[in-house]
C-alpha cells in the first residue's frame, strides 16, 4: 500500500489530512467474477458497491464523501491532485482510496478499463470541477465528511490514522 498526501494547488484543495491510498494487486488472483468480486470485498469492508464505470476524463472531486476505487479489467493511467499532481498507472486487481476533496481525472484506458465504485455509508458524492465560486464551501464540507471506521479493501485494520503519507 501507497499512502500519498496530495497538496492544495490554489484551485484544488484535495484532502488536507488524509492520504491518497493505492493498493496495487488487492483482489489478485480473480476468480471467474472479477466485479462480483471487487463489489463482495467493499461490501464486506462495510464500503457498499455504487457503480460499475471508468472514470471521467475530467478533472474532478467529490466534497461529501471519500471513495473506493476497485479495477476488475483493463488498464488506465489516471492523475490525482490536480494538473500537477501524479499520474499513476492502475491495472486489474488494482485499488485505490480517495478521501473526500481527492482530485482524479483519467488520462489514458484500454478499451476494456472498467472498475468498481464504493462509498461509506451515508455518504453520498457530489461532483466538483474546481470552478470559481466552489471554494471554501468545498473545502468546509470535506473538513466534516467522518473517517469510516473500515478500510474498504482490508477492513478495520487499516485506517487513514495508521498510514505514514509520502506527501507530494
Amino acid at each position: 500500500m501507497e499512502a500519498i498526501l496530495l497538496k492544495d494547488d490554489g484551485v484544488f484543495c484535495n484532502n488536507p489530512v488524509l492520504p491518497l491510498l493505492i493498493y496495487p494487486g488487492a483482489f489478485l488472483p480473480f476468480g471467474d467474477d472479477p466485479a462480483g468480486e471487487v463489489e463482495r470485498r467493499f461490501d464486506e469492508n462495510c464500503w457498499p458497491a455504487a457503480w460499475r464505470d471508468g472514470v471521467y476524463d475530467v478533472h474532478h472531486y467529490h466534497s461529501k464523501a471519500h471513495e473506493a476505487l476497485g479495477v476488475y479489467r483493463g488498464v488506465a493511467k489516471v492523475q490525482f491532485g490536480g494538473p500537477g499532481g501524479p499520474v499513476i498507472d492502475v491495472k486489474a486487481g488494482d485499488a485505490a482510496v480517495l478521501p473526500a476533496g481527492t482530485v482524479h481525472k483519467l488520462i489514458e484506458a484500454s478499451s476494456d478499463f472498467a472498475l468498481v465504485g464504493a462509498y461509506p455509508p451515508g455518504q453520498h458524492p457530489d461532483m466538483c470541477y474546481g470552478r470559481p465560486g466552489e471554494r471554501p464551501g468545498a473545502d468546509e464540507r470535506i473538513a466534516q465528511v467522518p473517517v469510516p471506521e473500515h478500510d474498504p479493501v482490508v477492513g478495520k485494520s487499516g485506517k487513514w490514522q495508521m498510514t505514514s503519507p509520502t506527501c507530494l
